[in-house]
């Protein structure tokens, strides 16, 4: 896990003792879809919204393939989308999916090493709805600004900090 501007990271990988997912496939093994259900049932009780991401190693796919890591990547994280929404994550609580490929690896110098094929699930942050400070009329003399902040009184310069 790891904190990121836009919230905390959770990322499943795989190794060379356990996937997720079958060879080449999007399909969930049964590890992967355990490890997917405990996760949701912790992230649907919460009010974040989630971003689910897929990635791969750069083992590619035949040159003549019409199916490839782009492909693969954005199914399963769609993969991980369905198990985790229909084990508590709410349907309005998914906010993108993502597939990246072969494009951010976790180890760059090893390409093809199975830590990179992962899941990651970001849990974003709360956003603070200011609805009702825009309720609140402003104080006597003081007027707000598109980002709702506070500005100096007209024909008076803002105080410096």
């Amino acid at each position: 896990m790891t904190v990121t501007t836009e919230g905390l990271r959770i990322e499943l990988s795989e190794s060379a003792s356990g996937t997720f997912f079958d060879s080449g496939s999007a399909r969930l093994n049964g590890d992967g879809s355990e490890m997917l259900i405990t996760l949701a049932q912790e992230l649907g009780s919460l009010p974040n919204k989630l971003s689910i991401e897929g990635h791969t190693d750069s083992t590619p796919y035949a040159p003549s393939a019409t199916y490839g890591n782009w492909e693969l990547s954005a199914d399963r994280a769609n993969a991980a989308r369905r198990v985790m929404q229909a084990h508590r994550v709410r349907a309005d609580q998914v906010r993108q999916i993502r597939g990246f490929a072969d494009q951010h690896l976790r180890k760059p110098d090893a390409p093809q090493d199975p830590a990179n094929r992962r899941i990651s699930v970001i849990v974003q942050y709360i956003v603070k709805n200011n609805d009702e400070e825009d309720a609140k009329p402003a104080a006597e003399g003081e007027q707000k600004n598109e980002a709702n902040k506070s500005i100096a009184p007209a024909g008076k310069p803002p105080a410096k900090d």
